[in-house]
């Protein structure tokens, strides 16, 4: 096992103020129920930005929180790396908005696009960037409004996504504590099971792709479910392998929350109880890259993560993008 390089030094979340429960679907016109989306996802409510929300007025919040959190201020930020699939605006990356708007004037800013994997790919980067020994505070987040880039009328998909942020400070590790072991991988043969076909630069946004709705996100639910199980329990073994841990030793799991029943292989798979896997996919639904620095920081905040507890993350998403890592807090 490494010697840690980098640790989490404080953490924060941000969501919209409205909460659409799974009730609300059929009066918009989706041939749904609660109880159709509860069995098959373990969702009952997601929140979606309104009026005035962005995804950079989310970060940003849940930035101040992590930074308060870890009594850091923004001249004190040396990078801010943000995971997201729904940037405010295709140029600039709006990580540089974030940047902006807490006046961390001195750090380097940059999205980096992973999907659900986001957060852990851009924590393992911030690790990369304490590594040179030329960084010394990342501020590391991921945030999506995911709202605005799905198709309202396709029961595949608005059911399963809902918005936020979770924002994390990365810094030296001390006393033995950070990331212990981590893995990424991705495998982009597989990438048409879950994308937006169109409106980028090979094929721009226009009448026809309006029209069509190809350019909102399409699944394929059923091989999206597979690969996810089976890329999530490979991950978490190979965090695990590379800590010389075994599932016994982890004090508290915290995967992606895409979907409970994903949730519950994974953490079977691992020999980790759920009485010590930390859920909310009930009331944030999927947030893509935002999903694990939230549960992160519930966590924290509800008194399941303390010092010295090894924590497990495990995160798959579009791309295919996995990836895992075992923390010492």
């Amino acid at each position: 096992m490494k010697r840690p390089i980098a640790m989490f030094a404080g953490t924060g979340h941000a969501v919209p103020r409205r909460a659409l429960t799974n009730d609300e679907f059929a009066a918009m016109g989706i041939e749904t129920s609660d109880e159709w989306i509860r069995e098959r996802t373990g969702i009952r409510q997601r929140y979606i930005a309104g009026d005035g929300e962005t995804l950079t007025s989310l970060v940003t919040e849940a930035s101040r929180q992590a930074m308060a959190d870890a009594g850091v201020h923004a001249g004190e930020l040396d990078a801010i790396i943000l995971g997201t699939v729904s940037p405010d605006r295709l140029m600039p990356a709006t990580a540089v908005e974030v940047q902006a708007a807490l006046g961390a004037s001195r750090a380097v800013a940059f999205d980096l696009g992973a999907a659900c994997s986001g957060w852990l790919y851009s924590a393992q980067v911030a690790e990369g960037l304490l590594a040179t020994g030329q960084y010394e505070t990342v501020l590391v987040i991921g945030g999506e409004v995911l709202s605005r880039i799905v198709n309202w009328k396709d029961r595949n998909t608005c059911v399963l996504f809902g918005d936020g942020a979770g924002a994390t400070i990365v810094r030296r590790s001390t006393k033995g504590r950070g990331i212990l072991s981590a893995y990424m991988r991705s495998d982009g043969n597989l990438a048409d099971l879950l994308h937006r076909p169109k409106g980028g630069g090979c094929f721009p946004m226009n009448d026809a792709v309006l029209a069509e709705g190809s350019h909102y996100i399409q699944m394929s639910g059923r091989e999206v479910f597979k690969h996810a199980v089976r890329s999530m329990a490979d991950a978490s073994d190979r965090a695990l392998d590379g800590a010389k841990l075994s599932g016994t030793d982890i004090d508290l799991m915290i995967p992606h929350q895409a979907n409970i029943r994903i949730i519950e292989a994974t953490a079977k798979h691992a020999n980790i109880p759920m009485e010590k896997v930390f859920v909310n996919v009930d009331r944030f639904g999927n947030t893509s890259a935002a999903s694990i620095p939230i549960a992160l920081d519930e966590a924290r905040r509800q008194g399941r993560i303390v010092d010295g507890s090894t924590v497990l993350f495990a995160a798959f998403g579009a791309g295919f993008t996995w990836g895992s890592m075992v923390v010492r807090f």
